[in-house]
């Protein structure tokens, strides 16, 4: 335990001094220091800096979403190509070949969880601070950037009577307005996060990656996320499930504003986009993660060195 306690202590003291900076402003604006609420909006505004800094990896990984789903089809030729065979040298041919396939479409496996595997430590970190918060205020102990007047000061908030600190497991099952909390929250994060997935695969997705193994592995994990995530809520600290609803619901606006707005080509949101542009006599422009055919991005050919370079008609109709 040291040894984990030792890795995520730069993420604590990170985690603890931004909740430190939120508190400070919140109390300087008239808020009292020691009320509930006042660490609550301290906790949502990590969430929204830690989110907002996170911005250009989810911008990559919307690159790499789409780089996965066009793939498909030639990584579908491709397991064709070597069904039946298991020796070494025909796997390793394929393994081959299927990287240089992710480097031509300009993605891999693992960008897609880019930002779930960046916010885990912070995730930690802040489960950390919470955890021990009534063990460090019982000794008279700070946690990272809060003192222990701060650590004192968190323990005893509550926000609907229910501790910050508090869990179900820990604690909480004693306190009625815990378990309701609690519950409420872990209903809250679970559903967020399921209604964001849904949304994906619902509008976001073209139909050839519909039918694709990645999509059978979405379906999978649009179910087993929130199972996992509801069977750990019950040992999460109220803080730590206001953190985590949060960034659902961040998540959840930042899928909306990406399908309406930058959709993925050939989804219903893309046609969708394409019948609203058209309605108002705008051009369709390039999508995020669209990628130009090989005759767009070949460059015009130079003209020879002295000459001019002579304008060219498209659509020339002959007499």
């Amino acid at each position: 335990m040291d040894f984990f306690n030792t890795i995520l202590m730069p993420f604590t003291w990170v985690v603890s001094w931004i909740m430190w900076a939120f508190h400070e402003a919140f109390s300087w604006l008239g808020m009292d220091p020691a009320n509930g609420w006042t660490w609550t909006l301290s906790i949502i505004g990590l969430v929204l800096v830690i989110r907002a800094a996170l911005i250009p990896v989810f911008v990559k990984q919307i690159k790499a979403q789409r780089g996965m789903q066009a793939l498909q089809p030639d990584l579908r030729k491709l397991q064709q190509k070597y069904k039946g065979k298991t020796d070494q040298l025909s796997r390793q041919a394929m393994t081959q070949e299927q990287m240089a396939l992710y480097k031509k479409h300009g993605t891999n496996p693992f960008s897609a969880c880019l930002p779930m595997l960046i916010q885990m430590p912070f995730f930690f970190a802040l489960f950390n601070v919470l955890n021990n918060t009534a063990k460090a205020s019982q000794g008279g102990q700070g946690i990272g950037a809060l003192s222990a007047d701060d650590v004192a000061q968190f323990d005893a908030s509550t926000i609907f009577g229910a501790p910050l600190s508090a869990s179900l497991l820990h604690g909480g099952a004693g306190n009625p307005s815990v378990v309701v909390l609690s519950i409420l929250m872990i209903l809250a994060m679970i559903t967020s996060q399921f209604i964001t997935q849904k949304q994906i695969m619902a509008k976001n997705m073209s139909e050839e990656a519909l039918q694709s193994p990645f999509m059978k592995q979405q379906q999978m994990m649009l179910y087993i996320l929130p199972l996992v995530f509801g069977i750990g809520g019950i040992n999460f600290p109220i803080g730590v499930l206001i953190y985590w609803t949060t960034t659902n619901l961040w998540t959840m606006a930042q899928q909306f504003f990406v399908i309406r707005r930058m959709p993925t080509p050939g989804s219903p949101a893309a046609k969708a986009l394409a019948e609203r542009r058209a309605r108002k006599g705008l051009p369709m422009v390039p999508l995020l993660g669209e990628r130009k055919s090989e005759e767009e991005a070949l460059p015009a050919p130079a003209a020879p060195k002295g000459q001019r370079q002579q304008p060219q008609r498209k659509n020339r109709k002959k007499k």
